[in-house]
């Protein structure tokens, strides 16, 4: 399963040097505007210690973790959606990803240009929220008009889309984002044909100083006080420390100044799998000589499901799952152990998938 994220924010916040640290790609990282212009795309591994642990049992000849498509998405102005800057680029590029890296700047330097000329992180979030609502705003009276003639000669499931499409527009009239809209079944399909910009989830990411990457600052505070109402995450991440920790060769130096700098893990980590659950996510296992291997599903993937992930024969001809819980592989050291113990299910068609799972089809096509 693909898995696309875009980092966006106004110009000059940190977007590209988190880019390279998340991916080392080396995108142009300048102090002035619009350095990216054209979105850069990386590919970057999701870590979970899960998969080095199976790894470290089985001795198998390849290790395959799952994947994450990073988009460095171009600066955002005011004006954006009605064409300013690059926002008609913007806009169109985001539109593409399936979940939103939005990065707001809480550090000061004055070394660093501001395209405002101030550093106000709830005041940057603002503008990008209401250009993407701008945007939405558009799209769903353009979609309402077409729904209110169709209505016209319609029946009553048409009327019913018109007045939830009015409802949809009133909501984002009133500034607030197409995920906050509670959408009813029967509305899904068009919410869906829409792709608004802002039904998007999002994770926000707080670029702050070295000296605040443990407990943040006056302007995450105030930041955090801004969104609290969003139930959105908020993560301190000092892009500056992080393209630091990228420039170590050794995995041990990586890890080391990780340390030093009071941190329990590289902010990245956090990132890639914050953007990994907010789309509700989860990650099973196949483990065999040749390779171990992580494959990504949704929640409330049934065995089938899953098995199509690696395969789509896998799920038409699918038979049954063997399947061995994560704790008591971990626990047993093999797969021969684990069925000794009596502990390896066999699952049908309407098994949901676990987070965890080591799983083997059987399959008949």
């Amino acid at each position: 399963m693909a898995l696309k994220c875009g980092i966006v924010g106004l110009p000059n916040v940190g977007k590209s040097t988190l880019f390279n640290a998340l991916t080392n790609a080396k995108a142009l990282a300048a102090n002035y505007p619009f350095a990216t212009k054209e979105p850069n795309v990386g590919i970057i591994t999701v870590p979970d210690k899960r998969l080095e642990a199976l790894a470290d049992i089985v001795n198998p000849q390849k290790i395959q973790p799952t994947t994450v498509e990073i988009v460095d998405i171009a600066g955002l102005i005011k004006g954006a959606s009605k064409g300013e800057g690059l926002g008609n680029q913007f806009l169109a590029n985001i539109r593409e990803v399936d979940a939103i890296v939005h990065v707001v700047r809480c550090f000061v330097d004055d070394n660093v240009i501001h395209v405002d000329g101030k550093v106000n992180p709830v005041n940057d979030k603002q503008i990008i929220d209401m250009e993407l609502i701008f945007k939405d705003i558009d799209t769903v009276e353009k979609r309402l008009d077409k729904l209110k003639k169709a209505a016209k000669a319609g029946g009553k499931e048409d009327l019913k889309a018109v007045d939830l499409a009015q409802s949809l527009l009133d909501h984002l009239s009133d500034e607030k984002p197409a995920r906050s809209f509670d959408s009813p079944d029967s509305f899904k399909v068009i919410m869906n044909e829409l792709s608004l910009l802002t039904a998007k989830p999002v994770i926000y990411v707080c670029n702050v100083d070295e000296n605040s990457a443990l407990n943040g600052n006056a302007l995450t505070e105030a930041f955090k006080a801004e969104v609290v109402d969003e139930h959105a995450e908020v993560l301190l991440i000092s892009a500056a420390i992080e393209a630091d920790i990228i420039e170590l060769d050794d995995i041990e130096e990586r890890l080391e100044f990780v340390k030093e700098m009071g941190l329990e893990e590289p902010g990245v980590n956090r990132v890639i799998r914050s953007c990994y659950n907010i789309l509700n996510l989860i990650t099973y296992f196949t483990a065999g000589e040749k390779e171990v291997r992580a494959w990504t599903v949704l929640k409330n993937s049934t065995a089938p499901q899953a098995a199509g992930v690696i395969h789509t024969d896998f799920e038409k001809g699918f038979i049954r799952a063997e399947v061995i819980k994560y704790e008591d592989y971990v626990h047993y050291k093999s797969e021969a152990a684990v069925k000794e113990a009596g502990k390896l299910g066999v699952e049908g068609k309407e098994y949901i998938v676990q987070d965890g799972d080591i799983m083997h089809f059987r399959f008949n096509v």
